[in-house]
């Protein structure tokens, strides 16, 4: 990525979040760059541009923001946070084995088990937050090791960096969705893993406006191959939602702050609340990896799971009675939603394969918001009430 001799090299988050990817507004003294809403460009350009599908100033801007605020060498933009996911895995073979950690966004096992196994690409579920099942790395010996930290939805934090090395000592590439963490709380490349992929749809944009993925490395091998894929299978983002990203994640630092406060205040109530059964947090004493979120993480994100001790109908029937968290699937968007993941996110995974993992009927999924934290509560004792 292009370095700006304007930015200290030594500067924090919030200051690279605002003045890196700024280009391509000499012409006009423009404080914020245009968006480029052109198909093609004329041969010659000093740029090198030819036409958007294989690349636009704004998604070199948006490119250079984030690899710099991922810590990383390289950084490729696409249409989506799955259009990232289909990027990355694009470039398996028949035979290769991916191995994934049994908790994982829906879309992701709907890809992997209704697309990719039709490719004769293997795919095998592990319970990663188990060191004990580390030794199925040299096992397998996959092409792949597949993360998320914290998960989707059960928000388990996986020990980065042990398991990259565990990884690498047998040849295989450690990719690490960071959609939850957000670029602003951690930063994969940092513990170990070989790409740190972002559905900028969420945190990064923050606004519920647009939709983005992003797939950060540090290799060349692996940036031209996440190039290669971007315009062989036509993955590239609109210049218009790339422009609304490099907006949004100007203000990630200050959204992730009170996403985390208003989350880790909300958990704390809930749990001490008489009649919840579960609440699980990353940053909460009582999350399991509750010391390794702290190492691995700057704060505990917008995500928090309550079991209020319904069945499958009484958490619909407790969703609807919401009336600032709005019922929606996605997250990260400065308005509160919640989502009942057996019914959304992961209606595509089968009954048995949700609650093997702990997904059950009663999960309430909450992307807490930017709102104010005493509205909120209000607004949920009143639907418990």
């Amino acid at each position: 990525m292009k370095d700006d001799p304007t930015v200290p090299p030594d500067a924090r988050f919030e200051t690279r979040a605002i003045h890196l990817g700024q280009d391509y507004r000499a012409e006009t003294g423009a404080v914020i760059p245009p968006i480029y809403m052109t198909s093609t460009f004329e041969t010659g350009n000093p740029g090198g541009f030819d036409y958007t599908r294989s690349g636009s100033p704004n998604f070199r801007n948006l490119q250079t923001t984030l690899a710099s605020l991922e810590n990383a060498r390289h950084c490729t933009v696409f249409a989506s946070g799955v259009s990232a996911i289909t990027a990355v895995v694009f470039g398996l073979k028949a035979g290769d084995v991916i191995l994934s950690e049994q908790n994982i966004y829906g879309c992701t096992y709907r890809l992997f088990e209704r697309v990719l196994r039709k490719f004769d690409v293997h795919i095998k579920y592990a319970n990663l937050a188990n060191p004990a099942n580390y030794s199925l790395i040299g096992q397998l010996k996959p092409a792949l090791v597949w993360l998320e930290s914290p998960t989707n939805p059960l928000l388990k934090i996986l020990d980065l960096r042990a398991i990259s090395d565990a990884a690498h000592a047998h040849g295989a590439a450690v990719v690490v969705d960071n959609t939850f963490a957000s670029s602003a709380l951690q930063q994969p490349l940092n513990l170990g893993a070989d790409l740190s992929l972002l559905s900028t749809t969420k945190y990064t944009n923050g606004h519920s406006d647009c939709l983005g993925g992003a797939v950060c490395a540090n290799t060349d091998e692996w940036q031209e191959k996440m190039i290669f894929a971007q315009k062989a299978l036509g993955l590239q983002p609109s210049p218009f939602d790339t422009w609304l990203v490099s907006r949004g994640v100007k203000t990630e630092a200050l959204r992730m702050e009170r996403h985390s406060a208003n989350a880790l205040e909300l958990a704390r109530r809930l749990e001490a609340r008489k009649g919840v059964r579960r609440v699980i947090y990353p940053f909460l004493p009582s999350h399991p990896q509750h010391e390794l979120a702290r190492k691995q993480m700057r704060s505990g994100s917008g995500m928090m799971l309550a079991d209020f001790g319904h069945d499958f109908a009484g958490a619909l029937a407790f969703i609807r009675r919401l009336r600032l968290f709005t019922q929606a699937e996605s997250l990260g968007g400065i308005e509160s939603l919640v989502c009942h993941p057996a019914s959304m996110t992961h209606a595509s995974v089968p009954k048995e394969v949700r609650e093997s993992v702990g997904i059950t009927d009663g999960l309430v999924r909450f992307s807490v918001g930017i709102e104010h934290f005493e509205d909120l509560w209000a607004d949920i004792e009143r639907a418990l009430g």
